[in-house]
């Protein structure tokens, strides 16, 4: 039972930078543009957040930065998809492909320690919550699993929940539907569309800031080159099999992170009847799910009819 546990301690875990990376793309994809430079955002922030967190010793002050860094890519990406109407995939690709090559070079640079950043400090990050009933926690496998975590992994369930209600009961969620579905509709109806996607970039920017920063400030404790491993593409799979809905995506993710768990406790373990497996096809087991899952498994996922779309506005 406390295996189980352990695997549930886990899953919670890694699935808060997929969740909150999953309602970025929510915001962006439901505005009617494509959004595969997640990924590109989330390592942009886990730099930003390593190294401002390093320099003032404050996961406070890394967060920000993260946040900041994920909201300035997402606008570059804006300014390409949105005020140039280019072609969404291939500003998508670019940034991840441009963020990926520009971080390690920097922190180089910065460090010399072979495009990694410093280890940050126990004050400069953001450890296990201290309840009043801590001890209790610990020794109970259950209470760990729910309440032993750190202050971003609530604040990403308390994101899914305001997510969902301003999507579906705020003006602004009406809106950012509209424009999703029929940007020429909205924008006879009086709405400026343009003015909503910025918006809806800049919201999938900072929530993307906020997974990044996670996987440095509460992970791994320092960057390193393409810390974010794919998960930027885990995410995005999530959401479309999600049907591009909130808690459907969030479903999602705990699907690709329990599957992640379990690979880590399946390296170098025996299986009955098979024996040892080489740990590279333990590790490709969340991909083969997001390949299956891609592929029509679960059903078919009806995308915002004006996704990928260019918007022209209409003389």
């Amino acid at each position: 039972m406390d295996s189980f546990f352990s695997v549930l301690d886990a899953t919670i875990r890694v699935a808060t930078p997929l969740v909150l990376a999953a309602l970025a793309g929510l915001f962006s994809e439901r505005s009617g543009i494509v959004d595969l430079a997640l990924e590109g955002k989330m390592l942009a922030a886990a730099f930003a957040a390593a190294c401002v967190a390093y320099m003032m010793q404050s996961p406070w002050a890394g967060l920000a930065a993260g946040m900041a860094a994920g909201v300035m890519v997402a606008l570059l990406h804006g300014i390409v998809s949105i005020g140039y109407n280019g072609n969404q995939l291939i500003s998508g690709v670019a940034l991840n492909m441009m963020v990926s090559g520009l971080t390690p070079v920097l922190a180089l640079a910065w460090y010399q320690q072979g495009g990694r950043t410093p280890t940050l400090d126990d004050a400069a990050r953001f450890r296990s919550i201290e309840l009043p009933f801590a001890d209790t926690i610990a020794a109970s496998a259950p209470l760990k699993a729910l309440f032993g975590h750190n202050i971003l992994v609530y604040l990403a369930v308390l994101v899914i929940v305001v997510v969902s209600w301003v999507v579906y009961k705020s003006r602004f969620g009406l809106r950012l539907r509209a424009v999703g579905e029929n940007p020429h509709a909205a924008d006879a109806a009086g709405i400026n569309v343009k003015l909503v996607r910025y918006l809806a970039q800049s919201i999938s920017g900072a929530l993307c800031g906020v997974a990044g920063a996670y996987l440095v400030l509460a992970q791994t404790g320092a960057f390193i080159q393409d810390m974010t491993a794919g998960k930027g593409y885990l995410a995005l799979a999530a959401l479309i099999f999600g049907k591009w809905r909130p808690w459907a995506a969030v479903s999602g993710c705990l699907l690709f992170a329990f599957t992640d768990a379990i690979q880590i406790r399946l390296q170098g373990s025996a299986l009955p009847l098979i024996g040892n497996i080489p740990d590279a096809f333990i590790q490709a087991i969340p991909y083969v799910l997001t390949v299956v899952l891609l592929a029509g498994f679960m059903g078919k996922a009806v995308a915002p009819k004006a996704i990928g779309v260019p918007f022209v506005k209409s003389r």
